[in-house]
C-alpha cells in the first residue's frame, strides 16, 4: 500500500499476468548470493550473540489474514528478528519498513515470540539498517492492512502513485493506462 495501491488491487481484485522487471530479476540474483553468504557469517552485525537462522520461511496467519515470504527469520533467545533483503542503493523507504513491520506482525502471531526489531539488509551496498518494531508502527501496518481489505472488497482501482518514477519498472505497467 506505501509503494502502490495498484499493486495489490492487480494481486487480488484483478488477477493479471505480471511481466519480471530487471529490477526484480536482480533482486532474485542478490538474494541467492546473500543466502550463500548469510548462512556462513556471525550475527555480530545484528548485534546477537546467537540465534538460528531459517532463510526462506514461509509465514501465514489465519488470524491476520496476512502471509508472506521472509527472506530470512533468526530466532534468537530473547526474540525473533525478521531481516529482509532489498536490492536498492537508496536508503530503506516507508514501503520497506511497513513490509517488514508486517513481517514482524506474522513472525509474533505464527512463531508466538516477541519481535523487538528487524533488518533490512540492503544488497548493493551490503548494508543492514535495524528497525525497532515500535507500537506506533504496528498500528501504521494495521491500519494499512484495514485500508487493503477495504479495496478489496469494494473493488474499486485505487488511485495509482504519485511518485511516477515507481511506475517506469513496475511489472504492471502496462495495464495502467490511465498513466501511460
Amino acid at each position: 500500500m506505501e509503494y502502490c495501491k495498484r499493486i495489490v488491487f492487480y494481486n487480488t481484485v484483478m488477477p493479471v499476468a505480471r511481466k519480471a522487471t530487471i529490477k526484480m530479476e536482480r533482486g532474485r540474483e542478490a538474494e541467492l548470493k546473500l543466502d550463500a553468504l548469510e548462512s556462513r557469517r556471525s550475527l555480530r552485525r545484528y548485534h546477537l550473540a546467537q540465534g538460528e537462522r531459517r532463510f526462506g520461511l514461509w509465514l501465514e496467519s489465519k488470524a491476520l489474514a496476512l502471509s508472506g515470504k521472509l527472506d530470512l527469520l533468526i530466532m534468537a533467545p530473547e526474540g525473533c528478528y525478521p531481516v529482509d533483503f532489498k536490492y536498492t542503493r537508496d536508503r530503506p523507504r516507508a514501503n520497506h519498513v511497513m513490509q517488514l513491520a508486517a513481517y514482524a506482525l506474522l513472525v509474533e502471531d505464527v512463531m508466538g515470540r516477541p519481535v523487538p526489531a528487524g533488518f533490512i539488509y540492503l544488497a548493493p551496498s551490503n548494508q543492514l539498517v535495524r528497525v525497532n518494531i515500535t507500537p506506533g508502527l504496528i498500528t501504521r501496518v494495521r491500519r494499512a492492512m484495514t485500508d487493503i481489505r477495504s479495496m478489496i472488497q469494494e473493488a474499486i482501482l485505487p488511485e495509482a502513485t504519485p511518485v511516477r518514477a515507481r511506475c517506469e519498472e513496475c511489472e504492471f505497467r502496462n495495464y495502467c493506462g490511465d498513466v501511460f
